[in-house]
């Protein structure tokens, strides 16, 4: 049987991601509290709640904390959202003494079928057992898989699957931007490249360069990848090739572990 808050709040639940939480958290009957700005004293009465979920851009998130954690009962559990987590879950335990799990959805605010939707689970240093199963049981209540990771694992992987693949986009057309005489040779494939990028690059950029900032693996991972295209400039293609063929040997099976 799975166990959940009593009472959760969601900070910034106008937000995308805020919204789809309180939405779904509503669908399946919990108590479910949400606030958002403007975060003044007469709207935190908050003492009853046991799970606080901040669901506010990594770059904000210390300002906010320090706004709302005051008005905390004292064993509430404090987590958050954000898409990169050693920088985060160490401004929650500065700002909170209390219990701190880092969380973090795998996917966005547009659903698709959610057997495949998984939320990573990192634990703060006063974190208790119940903590984590309390925490865990809000998520999965909602549908979501659940898997655990270290502070470090998760800010090199979302550093190398997110923030690289959005520099790496952002940098590819910009190097095409302006060449109106290309405009007659778009191949299908380009075009496919440029419907998956257009958010990206236009309403999600704010996000992603705020995202790409706050993890320190980032920029390092730009300058491996800049190695790995001297190679393409020497003329080692093959090199390349044989070591991106590992993703299409990849049993994606694998994954039932996680």
């Amino acid at each position: 049987m799975q166990t959940v808050p009593q009472k959760t709040l969601i900070i910034g639940h106008t937000g995308r991601m805020g919204q789809m939480l309180m939405t779904l958290a509503q669908a399946k009957t919990l108590d479910v509290l949400g606030i958002d700005q403007p975060l003044a004293p007469e709207t935190l009465n908050l003492s009853d709640v046991e799970l606080a979920i901040f669901c506010v851009p990594a770059l904000v998130l210390e300002q906010v904390l320090t706004k709302v954690c005051p008005y905390l009962p004292r064993d509430c559990i404090v987590a958050d959202i954000t898409s990169v987590k050693e920088r985060p879950m160490q401004q929650m335990e500065r700002v909170w003494g209390g219990m701190v799990v880092g969380t973090h959805p795998l996917f966005g605010p547009s659903l698709g079928p959610k057997e495949d939707l998984t939320v990573a689970i990192t634990q703060g240093r006063k974190a208790s057992a119940e903590a984590i199963a309390k925490t865990e049981g809000f998520f999965q209540t909602l549908g979501f898989k659940i898997f655990h990771c270290d502070v470090k694992t998760h800010d090199l992987a979302m550093a190398s699957l997110q923030n690289l693949n959005f520099i790496t986009t952002v940098a590819y057309f910009a190097l095409l931007a302006g060449h109106k005489e290309f405009l007659p040779f778009l191949t299908p494939s380009f075009l496919r490249r440029l419907k998956a990028a257009k958010k990206m690059l236009t309403e999600d950029a704010p996000m992603f360069t705020g995202l790409f900032e706050a993890n320190n693996n980032s920029q390092s991972l730009v300058r491996q990848y800049s190695k790995l295209l001297n190679l393409a400039a020497a003329g080692d293609i093959e090199v390349l090739c044989h070591r991106a063929q590992w993703w299409v040997d990849y049993d994606h099976e694998d994954r039932d572990g996680l």
